[in-house]
């Protein structure tokens, strides 16, 4: 085993240092600076159309229209991506922006088979029919434009995410509060978080970061050149103590559209949302690559995530709609996992339990001050104050 972990430790190193010999003798474009994110929902802007929920007209909460997930002239590049223009990745000072971020993603791509729906994994996938990996597409854009920053957040779905909530759901409407089936002791779920689980899905992300800088170098770049922000995932769910519906009858999720048990919710913080994270962390720690930063946004939501008890539906705040004075304070910033309501549109049943309209904003002050002009620094994001900058964005603050 020692003789194991030397061996892959030294090929890392390797790696690492090939990738930056490799690019020794280029030079990546010059012009305006472009910031680009890759990876998955979570910062492909999936759930954007929707400025806080409600149980009322969808018209309350429609912030961005049926095109919100319109990332051409005409529809999606790659359908189901959702790639939103809420996304974070739009920090505007006159930076380029690229989103090639794809709801659904893992570390590699998947569903290339025919009729399946196609995700882009973060590698150098080709087919006859045009589609790329995102490193393949990075590398492609960052050949003609100026990249000073790659943001990567990715491995939730590696470890089956959209699972994980339908278990989660369907364990607590099947089961009464007298005799509650928990799915966080279910063997299916709880094996995808044994330790070597974790180290696996740890080596996955490596490998995708790995991916992202061989992608620069191919396209001409050393690692002085940019900089790398592997980003970790924000809790979307409180505490079962701050859940503000009761655990018993169907309100939990009929009204608020969280129906999980407490002792669930405490899991899913304390280890699903923590091992996602550490993933990508000792990921960025184990890649050998001297450029990389961590962006942790774990607890940017807190107080605004859904069924919390400091918020609540437009309806339950006395709010006309998601452009009233206060809708930012006062109502939550991760869209309701819905059933029957999410069949036919406008809502869709993959938006449920992801950052919405303000928690995308509020993600993208959070890249903003990462990116600190072009002098690209890590940290952790969280709320700072109430209202909106002046971008129009919930106030956030990067600290240490």
């Amino acid at each position: 085993m020692r003789l194991r972990r030397c061996l892959t430790t030294s090929a890392l190193a390797l790696s690492a240092l090939a990738i930056t010999a490799s690019s020794a003798w280029a030079a990546p474009p010059g012009g305006t600076p472009a910031v680009v994110t890759l990876g998955d929902s979570a910062i492909s802007g999936e759930a954007g159309r929707w400025a806080g929920n409600t149980n009322q007209s969808s018209s309350k909460v429609d912030a961005l229209g049926s095109t919100a997930y319109w990332d051409t002239p005409t529809g999606e590049a790659i359908p189901g991506c959702h790639r939103s223009k809420a996304a974070q990745a739009f920090i505007g000072g006159g930076l380029k922006t690229a989103n090639l971020a794809c709801s659904g993603a893992r570390t590699s791509t998947h569903g290339t088979g025919s009729g399946e729906d196609f995700k882009p994994g973060i590698d150098f996938y080709s087919d006859a029919s045009g589609r790329k990996g995102q490193a393949l597409a990075l590398q492609e854009y960052a050949s003609v434009n100026n990249v000073k920053a790659v943001v990567v957040m990715i491995g939730a779905n590696n470890y089956g995410f959209a699972d994980i909530v339908t278990r989660c759901i369907t364990n607590w409407l099947t089961s009464p509060s007298w005799w509650k089936n928990y799915c966080y002791d279910d063997s299916d779920i709880s094996s995808r978080f044994t330790a070597a689980r974790q180290a696996t899905e740890t080596a996955n992300v490596r490998g995708a970061l790995l991916n992202v800088a061989q992608a620069m170098s191919n396209a001409g770049y050393g690692t002085s050149d940019y900089t790398i922000l592997a980003q970790t995932y924000w809790s979307p769910l409180p505490r079962g103590a701050q859940i503000r519906y009761s655990e018993s009858g169907w309100s939990r999720q009929n009204v608020g559209g969280c129906g999980v048990w407490n002792r669930d919710a405490n899991w899913a913080n304390d280890t699903v949302v923590v091992a996602m994270n550490n993933t990508t962390k000792n990921a960025a720690a184990g890649s050998g690559l001297p450029n990389v930063k961590v962006l942790d946004l774990q607890n940017s939501l807190d107080g605004r995530r859904l069924c919390e008890n400091t918020v609540g539906l437009l309806e339950e705040k006395g709010i006309a709609s998601w452009t009233s004075p206060g809708a930012v304070d006062n109502t939550e910033w991760v869209s309701q996992v819905r059933t029957i309501t999410a069949i036919f549109p406008p809502y869709q049943i993959q938006e449920g339990s992801h950052s919405s309209y303000w928690g995308q904003l509020a993600m993208r002050s959070c890249l903003r001050q990462a990116y600190n002009g072009g002098n690209v620094t890590g940290g952790r994001c969280v709320r700072s104050a109430n209202g909106l900058n002046a971008q129009g964005e919930p106030n956030m603050a990067l600290v240490p």
